[in-house]
């Protein structure tokens, strides 16, 4: 019987969003389902990517395919505010006191003439002091990069978004650590990229793994992070680095690399082993704060003007106010200062996290604000997201970090960055409470 796949997988989504298929549940094996519904296996292989593909099911290694956690419904206009929710999904940190720290300068910006110069038009190579500013901000562990190479862009977002457009066409490849930073896939579908997993070890990206997935197509670049990796918080050594960077001359390759959270660390980039094939980003959302949106996109001369025109051509350019606030916390030491507070504080968050969870498998960087849990095996990761949530905390399933329609891993990430350390402490225990569980979930405290 020759039935549309698509119509299969839309009954499926309808059932999935009434809320007749449940969160956590597990699909048939497709075999199974190629025969109840009297379709071929390749139809059924179809069905279940189209689910993949639309974010409604996931794959967990031996295990089989999973309906996906929903994203909670809005709440209604005038209705009472739900139960908070301790965030252990986003990582966006701001300290206490930095507010203060930062209005305290934040005066001597806001006079008429300066006021005025921001509200103008700027481009993205903005002026050479701003670069000059910027460039030596970005500076670490030896290297500097180079004033004329800085761009301005919007957002941390629109500087990956800008560089993934300078290195592939739609339709082109961009190599991805095979767990990553789930807006790079949102970002390659309004591109019209393919996203390749390439595999990754206790350092991240292998380079050996780069060269057999080159073989398999052409691939335009790559996008990864070299340090305190999002998801896994992998960092890679001087070796490593230096192997990387060998590997993109070899098999004339450009990185993107996202240095979202190198302000946590002293490594110097992979830039500086590669200069002349890593589009190196950055952005002050994590430095800062996600109000103050400001990214910095640093060009390499093997894709020449392509990533300026690309920042152009998106309209990825920054806005005159914000761009003056960040030059402002940048030049007078205030970015610098509260970077080094949220070290101290990410290692306290580290410490605390690894104390309460002892007993469960951890991974990551204790530099990091993000640590990785493997799940006890009678526990499947969409179903402990949900479990979660309904304990009011909410974390993020491996599967929102997994390229293509494989399986994932029987993992959550968990984010520290939000809560206070007492919230964080409790909330840490009930997580431990329910993994340690036999599936049951714990009482509230």
């Amino acid at each position: 019987m020759n039935r549309d796949y698509r119509a299969l997988a839309d009954r499926i989504a309808a059932d999935i969003a009434a809320g007749r298929i449940a969160a956590g549940t597990r699909l048939p094996p497709q075999r199974d389902f190629a025969y109840a519904e009297g379709i071929a296996a390749s139809t059924a292989g179809r069905v279940y990517a189209e689910l993949t593909r639309r974010g409604l099911i996931a794959g967990e290694v031996g295990r089989g395919s999973y309906v996906r956690m929903a994203a909670a419904p809005a709440s209604p206009a005038l209705a009472e505010p739900p139960a908070a929710t301790v965030d252990l999904e986003l990582i966006f940190p701001v300290l206490p006191d930095q507010p203060a720290d930062m209005a305290a300068g934040l005066a001597r910006l806001l006079t008429p003439d300066m006021l005025l110069r921001a509200l103008r038009p700027t481009g993205a190579a903005a002026t050479a002091q701003a670069r000059a500013i910027a460039a030596d901000f970005l500076a670490r562990g030896g290297w500097a990069p180079p004033a004329d190479a800085i761009l301005f862009t919007g957002n941390g977002r629109q500087a990956i978004a800008g560089a993934m457009a300078a290195l592939a066409p739609a339709g082109g490849r961009i190599g991805v650590e095979a767990l990553t930073y789930p807006v790079v896939k949102g970002i390659a579908g309004r591109l019209g990229i393919t996203l390749v997993p390439i595999a990754v070890d206790d350092q991240g990206l292998r380079p050996d793994a780069l060269a057999r997935t080159g073989r398999g197509g052409r691939l335009s670049g790559i996008y990864l992070q070299p340090a305190l990796q999002n998801p896994l918080g992998l960092t890679m050594g001087a070796q490593r680095r230096a192997d990387l960077g060998a590997a993109l001359a070899r098999h004339d390759l450009v990185a993107i690399e996202d240095g979202i959270y190198s302000f946590l660390t002293d490594e110097p980039p992979l830039a500086a082993n590669a200069p002349d094939r890593v589009i190196m980003v950055d952005s002050l959302s994590k430095r800062i704060a996600p109000g103050l949106t400001l990214g910095i996109a640093v060009g390499c001369t093997a894709i020449g003007e392509r990533l300026a025109a690309a920042v152009r051509s998106g309209a990825w350019g920054p806005s005159g106010v914000p761009l003056a606030i960040g030059l402002h916390w940048m030049a007078d030491g205030t970015a610098r200062r509260i970077g080094l507070a949220k070290r101290a504080d990410a290692a306290a968050r580290q410490q605390l996290a690894r104390t309460v969870l002892d007993g469960l498998t951890l991974r990551g960087d204790p530099r990091a604000y993000h640590l990785w849990l493997d799940l006890p095996e009678h526990w499947r990761a969409e179903s402990f997201a949900a479990a979660a949530a309904r304990q009011g905390i909410a974390v993020t399933p491996a599967s929102a970090f997994t390229i293509g329609a494989g399986h994932a891993p029987n993992a959550v990430r968990l984010a520290l960055a939000a809560p206070d350390m007492e919230t964080l402490g409790a909330a840490l225990g009930r997580l431990r409470r329910l993994a340690l569980s036999d599936g049951a979930e714990p009482l509230s405290d």
